[in-house]
């Protein structure tokens, strides 16, 4: 079988219209716990690197530093991130989990099961597997950080054209 031969849609448009959809719904559905996905990846890797410092913390989720300062900011005012200072260097700032993060963590994995469930339903769990090796084979060999979705790159920085409308309004 060829692509022809499935119909409409090659695997990259496929990829890019399934991804649109899932993320779209899965914001949806965060969205009832008063949460965003950006929300949600930041204290799952907290979860994982306990105790480490806002710079490092922008610099492995590809964010930039302002951005992540105010969905830090929004997360400790919910009381589910804590700002400690850090014993080594009294000029950072080490980020914990708090217990109430913990506790929404807990929501969130709940969430995102019934999510992946529902997004894979046509799946039997052999296809999700061999679906989730060919994934990983692209991002991969796509440079992709496992586990860090890269539109945390976009976040903070000007869409493309506002530098240059701001030029021409001049």
């Amino acid at each position: 079988m060829n692509y022809s031969e499935l119909g409409t849609g090659q695997p990259a448009f496929l990829l890019a219209q399934v991804g649109a959809h899932a993320a779209s719904q899965f914001a949806e559905r965060l969205n009832a716990l008063q949460l965003s996905p950006p929300d949600a990846g930041v204290l799952r890797m907290l979860r994982m690197s306990s105790g480490i410092s806002q710079q490092e913390l922008a610099a492995r989720l590809r964010i930039h530093p302002s951005r992540l300062v105010a969905i830090v900011d929004n997360l400790e005012k919910r009381k589910f991130v804590e700002r400690k200072v850090n014993p080594d260097d009294r000029r950072l700032y080490s980020l914990q989990l708090t217990s109430s993060g913990a506790e929404i963590l807990g929501q969130i994995g709940k969430v995102a099961r019934e999510h992946q469930d529902a997004l894979l339903s046509a799946l039997s769990s052999e296809e999700r597997v061999e679906l989730a090796l060919l994934l990983h084979k692209v991002a991969d060999q796509q440079g992709l950080r496992r586990g860090v979705h890269p539109g945390y790159q976009r976040l903070g920085k000007p869409k493309r054209g506002a530098v240059e409308d701001a030029q021409t309004e001049d």
